[in-house]
């Protein structure tokens, strides 16, 4: 009879990635886009396969009843930091595990998690925070959806909400957050940066600062929570300017080659904690096969947003002198005010998205969309391709004329989301575009 090991004895199991990580070289910390190419799998583990295979299983053995229960302890609760291994495709796999190990890489966040869509990243955080009566604080505008879901669907539960508009002080931000507080508990802040679809930047430092003035150390102190979307991980990287935690729909630029719908959440430990207690009970955690076609979408992530960001840069310098063109909402144009200095504290790239707003309405801009030869019109954005679409008349619909008004989301804007094609053709097929207006 062999004596009992520590796994038998604890409950734990050995770490499914025995083989220690490299993650560095020398005194030299190695990059994100070299972490890409392996880290979080050892092939040792998969029979020698160089790329994690697919783990298609709805549930996992346990090597003895002591680790199942260790396991169910992390997974319910009781135990903080979730299962230490692996339990069932509700909770975790194999797959998902790697990519949040990955995702983590690139913001040096403590934790990771992933979802079926970007929206079921947003709806599972709220409603990790959120409780009936409510005051939700948020900048403005938001992606529709997201708009939906703090109006309409948390409204049904007594939620309020208050917003302040993307470029706000931070005198401007004490004062709603007094506001908020005033009417009841303010359990979260949320923004969106650049916004959608105006392009405007939100100061997370000054953000912080004002939830720190009003909110001091206690208890109640609000998270902050943004979506990232359209500038990270490579371009803004929020969690060094005072966020807690990070939201992305990893269908844009994360999957980049638009074949996939999934979405994320980083941050730290203590708050990622409650928002996978949440995604344990909802099973809104992303598929092992989306999972993995994420995996591969990672290790050319920079390679594609650093062509698609030159290309763009390029393009909206061709765009701003042209004489059907109102004006660009293009980050790289921005200088000598607020909006520039948010960009120079917070970026490092003017990214490869942008609102195009053409001279006229919502006839110029429908005209310049069915012109397009190369550009794709279609919603999302990050992809290889180029995409055109117009907010105000499909992802913005919903959102009342208002505040479509108010926040700047007029029938002649145009977003567009710069692909890595040939920029002088992507140039070629503006001018024909912008000719048939």
């Amino acid at each position: 009879m062999t004596e009992p090991t520590e796994a038998d004895l604890t409950g734990t199991t050995p770490r499914r990635n025995p083989k220690p990580a490299v993650e560095t070289i020398g005194n030299r910390r190695l990059k994100p886009s070299t972490l890409m190419m392996g880290h979080g799998f050892d092939p040792a583990l998969s029979e020698g396969s160089l790329k994690p295979p697919v783990f298609l299983t709805s549930t996992f053995v346990f090597p003895n009843a002591a680790a199942g229960k260790r396991h169910f302890e992390g997974v319910t609760g009781k135990r903080p930091g979730g299962a230490e291994g692996l339990v069932y495709s509700r909770f975790n796999g194999p797959n998902q595990e790697i990519l949040e190990d990955r995702l983590g890489v690139w913001e040096d966040a403590e934790d990771a998690l992933t979802f079926s869509s970007g929206m079921s990243a947003i709806g599972t955080l709220f409603l990790a925070f959120v409780q009936p009566g409510d005051v939700i604080v948020h900048s403005g505008p938001l992606y529709a959806a997201t708009e939906t879901m703090i109006a309409r669907l948390l409204g049904k539960f007594g939620v309020e909400w208050l917003d302040f508009p993307a470029g706000a002080t931070q005198n401007e931000i004490e004062a709603v957050l007094e506001q908020a507080r005033a009417k009841g508990r303010v359990p979260l802040i949320y923004l969106e940066s650049p916004a959608n679809p105006t392009n405007v930047l939100v100061d997370v430092e000054a953000v912080a600062a004002a939830r720190d003035a009003v909110f001091g150390d206690a208890e109640e102190q609000p998270p902050i929570a943004i979506d990232n979307t359209f500038l990270g991980p490579l371009w803004q990287q929020p969690l060094k300017h005072g966020a807690d935690l990070v939201v992305y729909s990893l269908t844009k630029y994360a999957g980049g080659h638009s074949d996939l719908v999934a979405g994320g959440v980083l941050g730290s430990r203590k708050h990622m904690d409650m928002v996978r207690a949440i995604r344990n009970t909802l099973g809104t955690i992303l598929d092992p096969n989306t999972a993995w076609m994420l995996l591969r979408s990672l290790e050319t992530l920079e390679l594609r947003m650093t062509r698609a960001g030159e290309n763009a840069a390029k393009v909206c310098e061709w765009l701003r002198d042209h004489p059907k063109v109102e004006r660009i909402g293009y980050l790289g144009f921005l200088k000598d005010d607020r909006q520039a200095d948010i960009y120079a504290r917070h970026c490092t790239g003017a990214g490869s998205t942008f609102s195009l707003y053409l001279k006229g309405g919502e006839r110029e801009a429908f005209a310049f969309l069915d012109a397009l030869k190369i550009a794709k019109l279609a919603v999302s954005l990050g992809g290889t391709e180029t995409l055109a679409s117009a907010p105000a008349a499909m992802t913005h619909l919903s959102v009342p004329d208002a505040r479509k008004a108010a926040l700047g989301i007029t029938d002649n804007l145009v977003r567009i989301s710069i692909g890595v094609e040939d920029a002088d053709d992507l140039i070629a097929d503006f001018e024909q575009a912008l000719g048939a207006i």
